[in-house]
């Protein structure tokens, strides 16, 4: 007997949610099928002749060919009933136009059989897979009729539920109460919003301006942190089980790994904590742009998907071995990870721990962003330099990130 746990659910801008199952249903339809594939080619076989016969016998082939007819729309009707096939199929009320009721994502909750949509009718509904439509709906969010893009379940919170919006907007839901209860919002749109499973108080955004931000739910004013590196949108970000790191997946076509804090020790930590700096980044040749990145549960892998149709099975850490390492090797591996924690401050050692290949219009991009950063830096240092005293002041970059917040 099959459990809630084996299924699992896709949208898409067709307007339909299909329920899926993780194993083959019954097999047996495939007799079915064919007894009806071999009486539709006789069929087909006695209407060839259709010419030489006289009128009274066309008049029983015209029947013989509705008979063929239904015979097909059943067999197209045992083709959907597949054993690889959905199983359900759901969707909302007819909208306005053909695009109002276009999926953009869907959520599965972590401990109950019970699924959340976000839709172009900039609303936010539950499902409930043994209901044909849905059990609570949120509309009107807070004043804004713009598309919801993700909408995400709270590992720990069973129900708390966060949103991203083309408004440029991020916020939180209450389901038992059908409530909104927190918005900020960003000077850029974000793309994608994934909780860390560790400390679920914590989520990370990829944001529209390049950057990749963590936030605390209790303070949505301020960005705890910020992450920096990719030289066009970030459109995925995904956690490491462990909820140490996360990747980012961006439209620059590169996938970056990036730390929240200094644990483990190890030469690819080195300087990428402070500064929200990627430790490794990773691309080829042929990766198109990445819109979607995962961690495996070991969390020694990471999945990409990009726009050349591909998915890339990466390794978390790149000079990792894989398979078991004898004893010797492990302590051959810390003694020289020690080794790159002692002399890091020498800027031989610090230059070959930060240095990483990247493609050369990364490198130009990069450069360019540089310059744009020093301009306007300088720019808001002439600006508090020949102003009156106390009127204007240097803006943390914090700060610049949240607009406002909406309670």
């Amino acid at each position: 007997e099959m459990e809630w746990r084996d299924f699992f659910y896709s949208c898409g801008e067709e307007g339909l949610i299909k329920g899926w199952c993780c194993f083959p249903r019954n097999m047996s339809i495939s007799a079915a099928s064919d007894s009806d594939e071999s009486d539709s080619s006789s069929d087909e076989a006695d209407d060839h002749d259709h010419d030489k016969k006289p009128k009274a016998e066309r008049n029983n082939s015209r029947q013989k060919g509705r008979h063929i007819n239904k015979q097909l729309s059943a067999t197209n009707q045992i083709e959907e009933e597949s054993p690889y096939g959905p199983t359900n199929t759901y969707r909302l009320p007819v909208g306005k136009n053909a695009y109002s009721n276009a999926f953009h994502s869907i959520d599965h909750h972590w401990s109950i059989n019970q699924f959340a949509t976000a839709s172009s009718d900039a609303s936010v509904c539950l499902w409930d897979p043994t209901r044909s439509s849905p059990i609570t709906t949120f509309t009107n969010l807070w004043g804004s009729d713009d598309t919801v893009t993700t909408v995400r379940y709270n590992p720990a919170e069973r129900d708390l539920l966060a949103h991203c919006s083309n408004d440029r907007g991020i916020g939180l839901h209450d389901t038992r109460t059908a409530s909104a209860l927190q918005k900020t919002i960003m000077s850029m749109k974000c793309n994608c919003l994934e909780w860390n499973p560790m400390e679920p108080y914590m989520f990370a955004v990829g944001n529209e301006d390049y950057n990749a931000y963590t936030f605390d739910m209790r303070k949505l004013s301020r960005p705890t942190k910020i992450f920096k590196g990719h030289v066009a949108a970030v459109m995925s970000v995904g956690w490491s089980p462990t909820g140490t790191e996360f990747a980012t997946g961006s439209y620059d076509k590169t996938l970056r790994i990036f730390s929240v804090r200094n644990e483990g020790g190890t030469a690819a930590h080195v300087g990428s904590n402070s500064t929200g700096v990627a430790r490794d980044i990773y691309h080829t040749k042929r990766m198109q742009r990445i819109f979607s990145v995962a961690y495996t549960l070991d969390h020694k892998y990471i999945l990409s998907g990009s726009d050349d149709t591909n998915i890339r099975l990466w390794k978390a850490r790149s000079s990792e071995k894989v398979g078991q390492l004898s004893a010797r090797e492990e302590t051959s591996l810390q003694y020289r990870q020690a080794l790159v924690q002692k002399y890091v401050h020498l800027p031989e050692v610090k230059r070959i721990a930060k240095s990483r290949r990247v493609p050369k219009f990364i490198k130009k991009e990069t450069e360019m962003a540089r310059v744009q950063k020093e301009k306007r830096r300088r720019k808001e240092g002439n600006v508090v330099k020949h102003s009156k005293p106390g009127t204007k002041g240097f803006t943390d970059e914090k700060a610049k990130a949240v607009v406002k917040t909406i309670d």
